[in-house]
C-alpha cells in the first residue's frame, strides 16, 4: 500500500485544477502545466485536493500510484514557485555566455565551444564576475533538471583538481594525484 499516493496533493487558492478524464491541468501565476494520469489509476478532485486511487490492486499499478501522485504535486509546485538549478564552473579560462535567449556558449577547456540549445519554457542566466555562474529555472520539474544534467555533462567535474561544471553545493571526492 503506497502511503504517498493514499494522500490528497492539496490544491493552493492561487492554482486552478481541472481534471478531465486521465489527464490533470494546473494553471497558476507562473504558467499551466498537465499531466496524464495511467489507465489503471483513478483520479478525482475532491475537497481536500486531487486524490489518485487505485482501480485494480495489481503490483504495475501500485508502482505507478505513488509516482503519480508526487506528478501531479509537482505540477502544483511548478505553476506557483518554479524550479531552479544553480551550477558552478571551475577552472581557469572556464566560462559560460549567452547567445540571445535560445543558447549557451561553454569555454569548458576543449579546443571549441560547447554550444547548447535552451528548450522553449526553461530559462537560463549566466553571472558572476567571470561569468562562472550558471542558474536554469522554469516551471517543469523534468526539463529544468535534464538541461542543468547536460550543461553538468558538458565537462564533468574531475577528482584531481576540481575542474569542470558542478551543481551548487555539490561536494566532490578529491583525489592525491601521483607521487615522486
Amino acid at each position: 500500500m503506497s502511503r504517498i499516493g493514499k494522500k490528497p496533493v492539496p490544491v493552493p487558492s492561487s492554482v486552478t485544477a481541472t481534471v478531465s478524464g486521465q489527464t490533470v491541468k494546473m494553471k497558476g501565476p507562473k504558467g499551466e502545466l498537465a499531466f496524464s494520469v495511467p489507465d489503471d489509476l483513478k483520479v478525482e478532485k475532491t475537497n481536500d485536493g486531487v486524490l489518485v486511487s487505485l482501480i485494480t490492486d495489481t503490483k504495475l499499478s501500485r508502482s505507478k500510484w505513488g509516482m503519480s501522485r508526487t506528478q501531479i504535486a509537482n505540477l502544483i509546485k511548478g505553476v506557483t514557485d518554479g524550479y531552479q538549478h544553480d551550477l558552478e564552473i571551475h577552472g581557469v579560462g572556464f566560462k559560460a555566455s549567452m547567445k540571445g535567449k535560445e543558447q549557451i556558449t561553454l569555454s569548458v577547456g576543449y579546443s571549441h565551444d560547447v554550444v547548447l540549445k535552451i528548450p522553449a519554457g526553461i530559462d537560463v542566466k549566466v553571472g558572476g564576475a567571470k561569468s562562472e555562474l550558471v542558474s536554469v529555472s522554469g516551471i517543469n520539474k523534468q526539463a529544468v533538471g535534464e538541461m542543468a544534467a547536460v550543461i553538468r555533462a558538458s565537462r564533468k567535474p574531475e577528482p584531481y583538481q576540481g575542474k569542470g561544471v558542478r551543481y551548487k553545493g555539490e561536494y566532490i571526492f578529491r583525489k592525491e594525484g601521483k607521487k615522486k
